[in-house]
């Protein structure tokens, strides 16, 4: 920038030398001088770009801040593949991507999120992935004035949340990989296992950007139907299993939760509430049917982990610009099926096959193997 200010000036002052007589030869002088001017930036930016790109030869280390929102199965699956695609790009490209050093749980807390970003701030890494909404979140602001690339990951609305100007033209220094919920499909899925739905449970945390619009959707959908909607709402583990226990009281026929990162941690402690109930649990992510739910509905986390880790190579070695970055979002169409919960309620799954892009199965497990 100091570099094109710096020729504009010398351009100007020509231009001013010229115009201080009449004349042809004058104004040819004036040519001549623009012309060389332009010759010299030209020559510059040239050189600029040549250096630029030795920066980026074998052996340059990027330092890479992976920040983690909380331990739950398919964030932590997110994590691991970005890591390992991180190594066989370096691998492949005679660079490294050190986020080892960089590597951060913010336990979903936000004044340890907001420690972790003032501490990678202060490390001045080279990028940014956060992983979950209420983390991309809290980095976009640290980054604000620095402009640090952020790269995040299993961010469900980006536009919503105020993260980027657009999916298609993110305008700013922050881009990435979108877990967008098809909550119409999914909705779709409880009534072809159970035509006579007479009442759902909501439950979520509504403080989480990440649910607000699935759960609009959810609602506008039931009512169409005139379906009973019953919602429930926690924002912790104790009290999410408080709404659980409400909506098994309820008597609702089936639950329905998004991709809420607050229920998700909570899973492990609540299906068997529902389970017992006979009450299926249908969430917007596999990680839920892992940990005991019914059914979880969405993306494949492993590839949403490898495309997240190749846009921040894109923009590290290639030199992308994140505001000229679209966000990427994955197909949604995997239904995740726990058998064990499946054979416990007594629900059948066998129409799933031909409404989706493929059903997996499961058993109830803490990790992804």
């Amino acid at each position: 920038m100091k570099k094109k200010i710096l020729t504009t000036m010398l351009v100007a002052a020509m231009a001013m030398t010229a115009f201080a007589g009449c004349g042809s030869k004058e104004e040819a002088t004036s040519d001549n001088a623009v012309s060389t001017a332009k010759e010299s930036t030209a020559s510059t930016e040239t050189k600029d770009e040549a250096e630029n790109a030795e920066t980026k030869e074998a052996g340059t280390t990027y330092k890479v801040g992976i920040v983690q929102y909380v331990d739950d199965a398919s964030l932590n699956q997110i994590e691991a593949a970005i890591e390992a695609e991180l190594d066989a790009k370096g691998e492949e490209l005679g660079v490294t991507f050190d986020y080892a050093d960089y590597a951060f749980n913010g336990q979903a807390d936000s004044t340890t999120l907001n420690q972790i970003a003032s501490e990678l701030v202060a490390d001045e890494v080279d990028v940014i992935v956060p992983i979950a909404t209420p983390t991309a979140m809290i980095m976009q602001n640290a980054t604000e004035d620095n402009q640090i690339p952020v790269v995040f990951s299993a961010v469900s609305d980006p536009e919503s949340a105020g993260l980027v100007a657009s999916n298609d033209a993110p305008g700013a220094n922050i881009t990435g990989t979108s877990d967008a919920l098809d909550t119409k499909a999914i909705m779709d899925l409880m009534f072809a296992a159970n035509p006579d739905i007479k009442s759902v449970g909501l439950l979520y945390n509504k403080s989480e950007d990440s649910s607000k619009n699935p759960i609009a959707e959810a609602k506008a959908y039931l009512e169409e139907k005139g379906v009973e909607v019953v919602e429930k709402t926690g924002t912790n583990n104790a009290e999410v299993s408080s709404a659980a226990d409400a909506l098994v009281a309820a008597g609702v026929d089936a639950v329905f939760t998004p991709t809420d990162n607050t229920v998700m941690t909570a899973e492990l402690g609540i299906y068997e509430k529902f389970t017992d109930a006979k009450i299926p649990h249908y969430a917007g992510a596999d990680s839920f049917a892992l940990n005991g739910a019914f059914l979880g509905y969405g993306v494949n986390y492993e590839e949403l982990g490898t495309k997240t880790a190749d846009m921040v190579v894109d923009i590290l070695v290639n030199g992308k610009n994140p505001a000229e970055v679209p966000v990427q979002t994955l197909d949604n169409g995997i239904a995740t099926v726990n058998t064990e919960t499946a054979e416990a309620i007594g629900l059948d799954y066998s129409s799933f096959s031909g409404m989706c892009e493929a059903v997996v199965e499961t058993k109830t497990a803490e990790e992804f193997e």
